[in-house]
């Protein structure tokens, strides 16, 4: 597809990357394996292979598919907080992944040196501008702002405060942009205020080509933006990890639960350490039973709250032509506007 306007705005996130179209596709657990990868990939886009907590051997295992029939490059997403990560590292470092992003909590500058040693690209993501200065010191690469719109977990800065934080500083490395995405005008407006690209994730989800039950994938056509919330913590005592998904069945009875252990935690009838394991486990396996076995109403349906701007599952393809040809006409109606200024 013709892309004149947007090559003219994307060059550093192309070279980085290495693709025609630095279009990623966010890594998302049990969803984001290497047959996404590849479809993404066969686009002229850029997947990103979650490792979530997979054994390390699996993990290996999927990188080789990543590149059996495809030369395109990729990345592989690690979390630092996984039990598996040691085995991760290890699976990347051994292997032909050109790209490592590590998500989690943040990597130690170790991390970033083996790697780097290893002939490894590194980016990292940042959800806060302290963070973002700290890993530029520990010498990743690029960086992903990521802001609290996305799904999944998250922090708690949204992406337009990041962008005037980070990106309107530039901080020395290729910037690319998640939360929120999912249209082809946006992706021309991240562009023009200087992002090396985009990632998404949501938008993939609806495609044929995405793994994900079709359960899931006929509540995101359904679901408002509204729906996509992030869990809430009630006292500071009981610290959650916040994670924005679809509101179901599952949602009230967690908020129930942290109710419930704070008022026995209050009347000196339970441990803070027993109550945090509770409230802890209670998501355990929650987004496998979404994302795999279909259950929307007990399981865990991690959405951006652009879930609202999605209703059809796509061809990958499609998909990719209405963002790039969106994009395109969105850059010629700007060139348009501005012209009656000058």
């Amino acid at each position: 597809m013709k892309t004149t306007g947007l090559d003219g705005l994307w060059q550093a996130g192309r070279d980085f990357l290495g693709v025609r179209y630095p279009l990623m596709c966010g890594a998302m657990t049990w969803i984001s394996d290497s047959t996404l990868v590849k479809a993404v990939g066969a686009q002229g886009g850029f997947g990103c292979l979650a490792a979530g907590n997979m054994p390390g051997e699996a993990l290996a295992e999927e990188i080789r598919n990543c590149r059996e029939g495809s030369d395109a490059p990729f990345a592989v997403n690690l979390v630092t907080i996984a039990p598996n990560f040691p085995a991760h590292k290890e699976a990347v470092l051994a292997s032909e992944a050109p790209i490592v992003i590590f998500a989690g909590n943040f990597p130690k500058k170790n991390d970033v040196a083996q790697m780097k040693a290893a002939g490894k690209k590194v980016v990292s993501f940042a959800s806060t501008d302290s963070i973002a200065e700290q890993m530029v010191r520990f010498g990743v690469d690029a960086l992903i702002l990521e802001g609290s719109e996305a799904g999944g977990h998250i922090g708690h800065v949204s992406l337009m405060i990041l962008l005037q934080q980070v990106l309107f500083k530039n901080p020395g490395v290729p910037v690319f942009v998640a939360g929120g995405i999912a249209t082809g005008r946006m992706i021309a407006h991240m562009l023009l205020m200087g992002a090396a690209g985009v990632q998404m994730g949501t938008r993939f989800v609806m495609s044929e080509e995405c793994h994900a039950h079709p359960n899931l994938k006929a509540r995101f056509a359904k679901a408002r933006a509204r729906e996509a919330m992030s869990t809430p913590e009630y006292d500071k005592r009981l610290p959650i990890v916040a994670v924005r998904a679809l509101k179901n069945k599952s949602t009230e009875e967690f908020g129930r639960l942290q109710l419930e252990l704070l008022q026995q935690m209050n009347a000196g009838t339970l441990g803070h350490a027993e109550a945090q394991v509770k409230v802890e486990s209670f998501w355990m396996g929650g987004l496998k039973k979404a994302a795999v076995d279909g259950d929307v109403d007990r399981g865990s349906c991690m959405a951006g709250q652009s879930v609202g701007l999605v209703d059809k599952v796509q061809p990958m393809a499609e998909i990719f032509a209405e963002l790039l040809g969106e994009a395109e006409t969105e850059l010629e109606a700007v060139k348009a506007r501005l012209a009656t200024i000058g």
